[in-house]
């Protein structure tokens, strides 16, 4: 399992070394670089356009590039978002929060509630609570998220009045203010993972409770509320946990799009105005986040795998086994 473990990690850091490798060369192919004119703020771009080597062959800018991430963590510097020359690591740090705020928040609601009422449909299949989740799992799987944000925004932002229209930029994140003025984002990314969860739970759990070692759980004396926990639950977990980990992955990637419906100024914002503005380097820094996230998300999903079924090894050797 170990061995399997570093193997993944390694080729972790291939994959991200050869993105990183094609973005950067793609990146200083495009038009509209850094320009290099004399005079005021000029002068301190053209010095730092000089000291990441904007004049030289592109390989050699790459070489300086690689130098400045594992010497320094530095990703270069702000041209046109953020203050005029700022580091990209100091700008993104300023971001990280908001990001994480929602996000985090987001799976705190969706994965409690998935499973949930998932098991509350599955334990009461085709009855009145099962066809109401159902209908409920139908809109929300088919409904986008920036849908479902556009509609919470109007009816419950503007014309109820119930939460503000927009996040609030302030530090104070364990507030109520903070909470409140988040919630519709929040609710906006939760929906979607609810909904998913709800359905795969309800199609893995109503497969385990017809199984035959249920059935000798039963005969053994447990209740079905017992025989549900202790066995049906977990035994339906294994092939759910990388739906959880995808839909914290769908949550990073539907935030670009909420970030920007609702002002929140977090990372997904700051990817999507790099592109608009043309601040490469901040481009650069937020598409390896969102990379680094995948990978490493793919890595959990396959050692949760080992911890919720301890039969299960990961890059066991079958002679062995045998």
């Amino acid at each position: 399992m170990l061995k399997y473990i570093m193997k993944r990690i390694a080729l972790m850091f291939v994959t991200l070394f050869i993105i990183m490798t094609m973005l950067f060369v793609l990146i200083r192919m495009l038009p509209n670089q850094i320009p290099a004119t004399q005079g005021g703020m000029d002068k301190a771009l053209l010095e730092m356009r000089t000291a990441w080597g904007y004049d030289e062959p592109i390989m050699v800018q790459y070489g300086i590039f690689l130098k400045n991430i594992f010497t320094a963590w530095d990703w270069g510097f702000c041209t046109k978002m953020g203050a005029f020359l700022q580091p990209v690591t100091a700008y993104l740090v300023e971001k990280l929060p908001y990001t994480l705020y929602v996000n985090v928040f987001s799976m705190i609601i969706a994965v409690p509630l998935g499973i949930f009422f998932g098991i509350i449909a599955a334990v009461n299949k085709n009855q009145w609570p099962d066809h109401i989740i159902q209908v409920f799992i139908m809109i929300f799987i088919s409904v986008p998220s920036y849908v479902v944000a556009f509609l919470l925004q109007y009816f419950i932002g503007f014309k109820q009045g119930w939460a503000p229209l927009v996040m609030s930029g302030g530090n104070n994140f364990f507030t109520w203010t903070m909470f409140h003025s988040a919630i519709l984002p929040i609710l906006s990314l939760a929906f979607a993972p609810i909904a998913g969860d709800m359905r795969l739970i309800r199609a893995e759990l109503t497969e385990t409770l017809t199984s035959e070692y249920m059935l000798l759980a039963r005969t053994k004396g447990l209740t079905k509320r017992q025989a549900t926990v202790r066995h049906a639950f977990r035994n339906s977990m294994v092939p759910l946990m990388p739906t959880f980990l995808a839909d914290f992955s769908y949550v990073i990637s539907g935030s670009l799009i909420i970030e920007q419906i609702f002002a929140i100024p977090g990372i997904g914002k700051s990817f999507l105005n790099s592109i608009l503005l043309r601040d490469y380097s901040v481009f650069m820094a937020c598409a390896m986040f969102y990379v680094a996230i995948s990978l490493v998300a793919g890595i959990i999903t396959d050692m949760s795998y080992g911890l919720i079924d301890p039969r299960i090894r990961m890059g066991g050797n079958k002679n062995n086994e045998l």
